[in-house]
């Protein structure tokens, strides 16, 4: 096999390029294989294998600087520097990442994991090697779909005041995670569909290239080519912005984007390379669903199925027909995703309701604000979103949101441990710097029938509230214990004589297991699901606080400025005038830390979240007081 003689960086370029395409197959061969193993990025990965390929043959590595949007199809130029027989271990605990990492490799110049970053990233590299005098090539690879997202828009800005080299190469393919959408999807389909530039440019040269000195014609008219680009292609907007633009070109003929980016590193400016790619390429599942194979599961090769079918529906599916029916219900309620309806559970909605349902590309900031507008205008508008995505809009739940006190339901997904994408995409950030913010309120559900019950509450609460939950199976137990959702109270489930314990949301099901292991050592728990982050139930507190030798709060948050850390604010400013001071708080939650990528159980055991190690913590604490 030609990819056996693929050990280290730049070995491909000893390749003979009559094997290029062999090559290409055993890529992708290698690819589908690891991933229905494992599971991983498959479409996106498939569909970049040649461009990756000639950006290796036309660069130096690891001098030469590469940054990949997302990063997330990465995985052909990991393999192309030397980490293939990493694969049996991609995205499990302390395996190999399925994104860059600087750590990882020398070669991967910036870790990368949300999207639109990477114009931004690489013109800083840019500017940090002309202030250094250094002299090699920055290449920021970006996808159609990123270019939804304005931050690549204010790094075009200031690209194009460079009068030194940076190559932009935008991977078109017509997808982000779902189908893309909106205005700049339009001038892109534009540009891929009209050949008459290009049959034009190339007609023109052969005719040329035939008469005496035609060659210095040719060079001449290259000089002078811009006028008559905006003759041919629509728009030229990445000219008119001061970016030379090159293309469209085939984004699986390897030659042709050999010739095209080293033609681009003599540019002393910033220039962009548009290519066209289909994703999921080679492998006919993914091609016809490209979206379901964005991020899969292990699953079996000949069919495209999953190896393991889910037999109970998830947070998300439990999301999905929750809004399907108060929507039904009230014709004011509208819902808003950034590209990923599939993902967030809206495919249906989508479907039934065209005209309340907004998808707004990857463009998690203008969603927020887009929201307050609905909310202003009389609407009540649902932002479903993953919590490491929703971070990205910070700024907007503040100030457009919560400053006006308006009427936006976000409901966040994905929120706690996530697993397998590792640091970037853990969701346990949201309950911090929601919490922070003035006029928000926080709920997590215990079970799939709370998150019904938090949805009905929420459409009827007027004023900025948030509903997180995690990623997997929907917990279905605790289904007798239903009090109504009432505005800042906890729900007592248990009520024990020695230790309580304290949790939110996903956290439930961990306590009860806690509370059964505690009571085989004859410790006695009550058991109270929080509900509300924001406000936390002070009068429940006080009380546990006051009758129990531990109180136990039980989150899946970093523990700056989550529940934990409201509780033990809210009692140390009590200790003066409540029964309090004798009360011991067992804080549980993330250390102050990124989590890495791996399977949640492996995750939550190493970080102390799981329940036989919260029990041992637990029993110590309880036994050194009972001592």
């Amino acid at each position: 096999m030609i990819l056996d003689k693929i050990n280290k960086p730049n070995d491909i370029k000893k390749v003979n390029p009559d094997e290029y395409m062999l090559l290409s197959q055993e890529i992708r061969t290698f690819l589908i294989k690891k991933i229905s193993e494992n599971g991983g990025h498959l479409g996106s990965n498939l569909g970049a294998v040649e461009l990756t390929m000639a950006l290796h043959l036309s660069l130096n590595l690891p001098e030469d600087k590469i940054i990949f949007d997302v990063g997330h199809q990465s995985y052909t130029h990991k393999i192309l520097t030397g980490r293939k027989d990493a694969f049996d271990d991609l995205r499990k605990f302390k395996g190999l990442s399925g994104f860059p990492k600087r750590s990882e490799s020398d070669c991967d110049s910036f870790d990368t994991g949300h999207s639109s970053t990477s114009v931004s990233a690489g013109l800083g590299l840019v500017k940090s090697r002309d202030l250094r005098q250094k002299s090699y090539t920055v290449v920021s690879v970006i996808g159609d779909g990123a270019l939804t997202g304005g931050m690549v828009y204010e790094a075009l800005n200031n690209a194009a005041r460079l009068s030194t080299n940076f190559i932009i190469i935008l991977n078109d393919n017509n997808m982000s995670i779902s189908e893309n959408v909106g205005g700049i999807s339009r001038y892109l389909q534009s540009i891929r569909t009209f050949e008459g530039y290009q049959d034009f440019k190339v007609a023109l040269q052969k005719q040329i290239l035939k008469v005496p000195k035609g060659d210095r014609i040719v060079d001449r008219l290259k000089r002078y080519k811009n006028s008559i680009k905006q003759l041919f292609v629509p728009g030229m907007f990445f000219e008119d912005l001061g970016v030379t633009y090159l293309g469209p070109l085939d984004g699986h003929d390897i030659n042709n984007m050999v010739r095209t980016i080293n033609e681009a590193k003599k540019i002393n400016h910033a220039v962009l390379i548009h290519v066209c790619t289909k994703k999921g390429r080679g492998y006919a599942p993914a091609e016809r669903h490209p979206a379901r194979f964005h991020g899969t599961g292990p699953f079996d090769i000949e069919t495209g199925l999953p190896v393991k079918n889910k037999d109970k529906p998830d947070w998300t599916d439990i999301f999905s027909t929750v809004i399907l029916k108060a929507a039904a219900r009230n014709d004011r309620l509208c819902a808003i995703t950034a590209a990923m309806p599939d993902g967030v559970g809206l495919k249906r909605f989508k479907n039934l309701y065209p005209d309340r349902f907004f998808d707004v590309g990857i463009a998690e900031e203008h969603a927020v604000t887009f929201a307050a507008g609905l909310s202003a205008g009389g609407m009540i508008p649902v932002v479903a979103i993953y919590s490491s995505f929703l971070q990205r809009a910070y700024d907007q739940i503040l100030h457009d949101v919560c400053i006006q006190n308006l009427h936006v339901i976000f409901c966040i997904d994905r929120a706690g441990i996530v697993g397998a994408d590792g640091e970037t995409h853990q969701g346990i950030f949201d309950l911090s710097y929601l919490s922070s913010i003035p006029n928000m309120h926080i709920m997590a559900p215990k079970n799939k029938w709370e998150l019904s019950d938090m949805m009905k509450f929420a459409i009827n609460f007027d004023a900025p509230v948030a509903i997180r939950y995690p990623r997997g199976t929907a917990y279905d137990g605790l289904r007798d214990m239903r009090e109504p959702v009432e505005f800042g109270k906890a729900e007592l489930i248990y009520k024990g004589t020695d230790v309580s314990l304290l949790a939110v949301g996903s956290m439930v099901e961990t306590a009860e297991k806690v509370r059964e292991l505690l009571s085989e050592k004859n410790i006695d728990c009550s058991l109270i699901n929080a509900r509300f982050v924001k406000p936390i139930d002070e009068e429940i507190i006080l009380s546990e606080a006051r009758n129990r030798k531990i109180l136990v709060t039980m989150e899946e948050n970093v523990q700056s400025g989550g529940f934990g850390a409201k509780v033990l604010e809210f009692l140390e400013n009590n200790k003066c005038n409540e029964n309090t001071r004798n009360v011991k708080v067992i804080t549980v939650s993330i250390p102050d830390k990124y989590v890495e990528h791996g399977n949640p159980l492996i995750l939550k055991k190493e970080l102390g979240l799981d329940a036989e190690s919260i029990a041992e913590r637990i029993f110590r604490e309880f036994s050194e007081i009972s001592n």
